[in-house]
């Protein structure tokens, strides 16, 4: 009964002295997909919520269809801040000269000009506290934390205040968002919600 048990139990890996770097998220097997690294420590993915499916979406899709020329946006991708932290935002805007190959697994946090996180009860304290003030470190210039108030989007947004090398609050949205950066763009987040509930 025992041996049963135990060979089905999940086999972790064990850390090595020092902790995990950026590049072990590319060589250790049976990672779970979009798995990340804080602090030297494995993030393992939780289970996605449909508000978080359809805030996320809706970002990408209304930050892809915003961005100038110069801009790419991808979603749930993997940067680099240094060698113990290799997160993955929801969505990110960067760059487009980091894409380098459709074979890339991660880019530069330096190419990273908007970090979108939507936040999910077991990512609270990850999103409220630990990331920002990691992207604040790696001065990723803006980021988003989008919250679920009952089903309806509240979009908090700051922007990196360049003497202090914190993030400062711009505003809170709820309905509309328009915003003149990190380029100009008008949002409905009334449209965070299935099809179903935008027809009724």
């Amino acid at each position: 009964m025992s041996a049963a048990l135990d060979a089905s139990a999940p086999v972790w890996p064990v850390p090595p002295e020092g902790g995990w770097t950026a590049d072990d998220l590319d060589t250790l097997s049976g990672l779970p997909p979009h798995t990340q690294l804080i602090d030297a420590s494995l993030v393992f993915p939780c289970p996605q919520s449909l508000f978080h499916e359809r805030a996320m979406s809706f970002c990408g899709h209304q930050l892809d269809s915003s961005a100038p020329a110069g801009l790419e946006v991808l979603h749930r991708f993997t940067f680099d801040i240094d060698r113990q932290n290799r997160p993955e935002a929801d969505v990110i805007v960067l760059r487009a000269e980091a894409v380098r190959s459709h074979d890339q697994t991660r880019v530069p946090a330096t190419s990273v000009v908007l970090a979108v996180e939507v936040v999910s009860p077991e990512t609270l304290s990850l999103d409220r506290e630990t990331k920002p003030l990691k992207y604040a470190r790696a001065k990723i210039p803006h980021y988003w934390r989008v919250e679920n108030e009952n089903g309806r989007a509240a979009v908090h947004v700051f922007e990196l205040e360049p003497t202090t090398g914190t993030y400062t609050s711009t505003g809170i949205f709820r309905e509309r968002m328009k915003l003149d950066v990190p380029f100009p763009m008008d949002l409905d987040l009334t449209q965070i919600k299935t099809r179903r509930d935008r027809h009724q």
